[in-house]
């Protein structure tokens, strides 16, 4: 089985910063699978930063929202 860890972030900040910040997170998902058991060769890491927000309104809550990492299995 093959796992994609996808991080995102809320709208505030430039594209780069977002995308970097994507990337930091879904790491550390990623870390924290293989210290639990699971291959790392099963597990690709994607950045969206900002790109696919889950909500869309501009608030805290919805910012928490879209600070969040997205586990998926991959075709």
């Amino acid at each position: 089985m093959k796992f994609v860890v996808e991080g995102h972030c809320d709208e505030r900040g430039s594209a780069e910063y977002n995308i970097a910040l994507g990337q930091e997170r879904a790491m550390s998902l990623q870390k924290a699978l293989v210290t639990g058991g699971v291959p790392a060769s099963s597990i690709r890491v994607i950045s969206y930063g900002k790109e696919k927000p889950f909500c869309t309104e501009s608030n805290e809550q919805c910012w928490q929202q879209n600070r969040r990492d997205h586990l998926r299995l991959d075709r």
